[in-house]
C-alpha cells in the first residue's frame, strides 16, 4: 500500500511538468540525483533540481521563448540534462533530444526540421563542429554550452553567464495532457530520420502501465548510462523512477561503467543486449584460460542455477542437484553479480534480441535479466517479461492497457494511448504506419503464444529472401555471430543470391592473441587478408551457426578492417547498422564474394 501511496498517478499529474512538480512537494529532500563531478560523486535533492529549473527557466523567459517552440537537448546523461528538460517543460516547449555521437550534418538537419529555437549543448567542440553549417535553422536564437570557454557571440553563451541570478519561481504552467512534449528522432537506418511526436499522455500512459508489471520503490537506486536521447532510456530511466521516487545515479561514460557499477551499486538498471554481450564474452575469453576444475565448476554453477530459475517459474522439474546451488552461487554466481555492483533486482534489456546463451549465463548465476520491446513509435514500451513470467526466448507479454495483434505477413499491430501523434512535418510517412482504426504498424514479424508471450521473428524490411525463394532474417545470425571473441561486428547479406555471405568487422584484442599463436604481425589490412586468418574466421562463423538450417548457413565472407560507426554514417547513434549505406560502402566485396555465381 505504501508503494501505490508513493507512485505519483496520471490523475494527480496529467503532464511532465506536473509529474516532476508533483514530486518535488511530496519528496523536496529526498535525494533525485547523483553525477559525478569534480573528482567526486554529488547528490541533488528534488528541491535542489526545482531550484535550478527556475533559474533555466527565467533564463528561457528572458530568450523571450514561447510555449510550443522547441529545445534541442545535445547533451550526454547529466543532471543538466533533466533540468534543462523540465525548465522547458514547465513553460509548455517542447524539448528535442539530439545523439551527441550523431553526425553534424544529421544534427544540422533535425535542427532545421524542427524549428529549433535554443540547443544546449556540452562542449565547445560540439558547437564548432556546426557553426560554420549553412543549414543551422534561422530561428535558433540561443545556443547555451555547458563549458565556460565560449567564445562569445550574440548566439552562444556559456550556461554561467545565461543562467539567472537569484531565486526565481519556478513555473509549471497548465499543459494539455494530449498536447505536444517531445520530438524524438529515430535513428534513420535508411533515409533522414523521422520526428516522431510524443504527447504528455503517450509518455506517462507507458510509465503508469509498466509500473503495473514491475516494482519499483523509493529506495531503490537507478544507475542510467544509455542515452536519454534514447526514448527507452528516456521513459523507463528517467520519468518512471520521477514517478516513484526512485534516484538516478549518471554513468560516467561506456569504458567507466564497470568502475560506477562497482561504485554505485544499483538496484536496478536499464540496458542494451551489446552490453551484456561485452560482458559475456569478456568473461568466456578468461574462463578459456582457467583450469580445468574451474571451468566445470562455472559450467555448473549456470546449469543448475539455470535450471533452479525454470523451476521457480514453473518451466521445470525440482531436481537433486539443486541443492547445490548455495554452494555454487558462493563460489561463482555471488563473484560475478558483485562485477555488477552486487545489488542488482532487475536489469531490463531491449533495443534488440538477447542471445539465448547470454541470457542462460545472467540468469543461471543470479542476475534477473528481463527483456522488453518496443519502438520509439510507441513511447516506447509494448511490451515486456515480469519477473514472475520470465520468458527469456520472448519479449514478454503486452503492458496492461496496450493492443497487440498479428496482421498480414506476421506484422505485429499494436494500439494505444501510447501511440504517438504522428510524424513531424510528415503526415505522408504517419498514415503509412497507423491505419483509420489506429493501429501501428511496427514492421516487426512477429506470433503471440497461447499464454501471451510475443515472439519476433524478423523485420519485415530485412528478411533476406534467396534466390531459391528461402527467407532467412539475419539478425538471428548476426547475433550468435557477434558472440564470438574475433568478431567486433557483423552483417549477413545474401538479399537475391544463391547463398548467404557476411561482412566482419574483426575485433582487434581477438585477433591479437590469435596473432601471437599464428607469428603474424599487428592486426592491419595485411593480417586480414592472410589466408590462415580468413579460414580461422570462417571456421568460428560456421561454429556460431551451426545450429541454423543448411540454406541459413554463410557459405563466404569478407573481412572489413573499418569499424561501423555513427561517425563514418554506417552506424545510427544507437548503434544499429544502416545496412544500405554498407552494402553501399562496400559494393565492391560483396561483388567478390559472388564473383561466378
Amino acid at each position: 500500500m505504501l508503494h501505490e501511496q508513493r507512485i505519483i498517478s496520471s490523475d494527480d499529474a496529467p503532464t511532465l511538468a506536473d509529474l516532476f512538480n508533483e514530486r518535488c512537494m511530496r519528496s523536496a529532500n529526498a535525494l533525485a540525483y547523483v553525477q559525478h563531478r569534480d573528482g567526486d560523486w554529488r547528490e541533488y535533492t528534488w528541491e535542489a533540481t526545482r531550484a535550478a529549473v527556475a533559474r533555466w527557466q527565467a533564463a528561457l523567459i528572458a530568450d523571450g521563448l514561447c510555449p510550443g517552440e522547441r529545445v534541442a537537448i545535445m547533451c550526454s546523461n547529466r543532471w543538466e540534462w533533466v533540468v534543462c528538460d523540465q525548465a522547458a517543460q514547465g513553460l509548455g516547449l517542447v524539448t528535442v533530444p539530439v545523439y551527441t555521437n550523431d553526425r553534424a550534418d544529421n544534427i544540422a538537419w533535425i535542427l532545421a526540421d524542427a524549428g529549433a529555437s535554443m540547443l544546449m549543448l556540452e562542449t565547445v567542440a560540439q558547437w564548432k563542429s556546426l557553426a560554420d553549417r549553412h543549414d543551422l535553422p534561422a530561428v535558433l536564437q540561443r545556443v547555451v554550452c555547458l563549458e565556460d570557454t565560449v567564445d562569445g557571440s550574440n548566439t552562444v553563451v556559456a550556461l554561467r553567464d545565461w543562467l539567472s541570478v537569484g531565486s526565481p519561481p519556478y513555473h509549471c504552467q497548465p499543459g494539455e495532457p494530449d498536447s505536444l512534449a517531445t520530438i524524438v528522432y529515430t535513428s534513420g537506418t535508411t533515409g533522414r530520420p523521422k520526428g516522431v511526436m510524443l504527447s504528455h499522455r503517450n509518455i506517462l500512459f507507458n510509465v503508469q502501465a509498466a509500473l503495473k508489471l514491475f516494482d519499483v520503490f523509493e529506495h531503490d537506486l537507478m544507475l542510467s548510462f544509455l542515452p536519454l536521447s534514447h526514448a527507452f532510456e528516456r521513459t523507463v530511466g528517467y520519468y518512471l523512477p520521477m514517478s516513484t521516487g526512485t534516484a538516478i545515479a549518471y554513468n560516467r561514460s561506456i569504458p567507466q561503467l564497470a568502475e560506477d557499477l562497482a561504485a554505485i551499486q544499483p538496484s536496478l538498471m536499464i540496458s542494451v543486449p551489446r552490453i551484456f554481450e561485452r560482458v559475456y564474452a569478456k568473461i568466456m575469453d578468461k574462463l578459456a584460460t582457467e583450469p580445468l576444475l574451474k571451468r566445470r565448476l562455472f559450467d555448473a554453477a549456470v546449469s543448475i542455477g539455470w535450471a533452479r530459475f525454470l523451476y521457480r517459474q514453473g518451466r521445470g522439474p525440482w531436481r537433486p542437484e539443486q541443492l547445490l546451488f548455495s554452494v555454487l552461487d558462493l563460489m561463482v554466481g555471488r563473484k560475478v553479480r558483485a562485477k555488477l555492483g552486487g545489488r542488482l533486482r532487475f536489469t531490463v534489456c531491449g533495443g534488440a534480441a538477447l542471445a539465448p546463451e547470454v541470457a542462460r549465463l545472467f540468469i543461471g548465476l543470479g542476475i534477473p535479466v528481463v527483456q522488453g520491446y518496443g519502438l520509439t513509435e510507441t513511447s516506447p514500451i509494448i511490451s515486456a517479461n515480469p519477473l514472475r513470467d520470465n520468458l527469456p526466448a520472448s519479449v514478454g507479454v503486452p503492458l496492461p492497457g496496450i493492443e497487440v495483434r498479428i496482421g498480414p505477413g506476421d506484422e505485429l499491430l499494436t494500439r494505444s494511448p501510447s501511440v504517438m501523434l504522428g510524424y513531424w512535418n510528415n503526415a505522408g510517412a504517419t498514415r503509412k504506419v497507423i491505419d483509420p482504426d489506429g493501429w501501428l504498424h511496427t514492421g516487426d514479424r512477429a506470433s503471440v503464444s497461447a499464454a501471451g508471450h510475443i515472439h519476433i521473428t524478423g523485420r519485415s524490411k530485412d528478411i533476406i529472401v534467396l534466390s531459391n525463394g528461402e527467407k532467412v532474417p539475419p539478425s538471428d545470425m548476426e547475433n550468435a555471430i557477434v558472440l564470438d571473441a574475433l568478431v567486433d561486428q557483423v552483417m549477413v547479406i545474401g538479399e537475391g543470391r544463391p547463398y548467404l555471405s557476411a561482412l566482419v568487422v574483426p575485433n582487434p584484442d581477438g585477433f591479437a592473441k590469435v596473432g601471437q599463436i599464428l607469428h603474424l604481425g599487428p592486426a592491419n589490412e595485411g593480417t586480414w587478408s592472410d589466408e590462415t586468418v580468413h579460414s580461422l574466421l570462417m571456421q568460428h562463423v560456421q561454429q556460431r551457426t551451426a545450429t541454423f538450417p543448411g540454406y541459413a548457413q554463410v557459405r563466404r565472407l569478407a573481412i572489413v578492417p573499418e569499424p561501423w560507426t555513427p561517425d563514418n554514417g554506417l552506424a545510427t547513434p544507437t548503434l544499429k547498422l544502416r545496412r544500405n549505406e554498407i552494402l553501399r560502402r562496400y559494393h565492391h566485396l560483396t561483388e567478390q564474394l559472388y564473383a561466378g555465381h
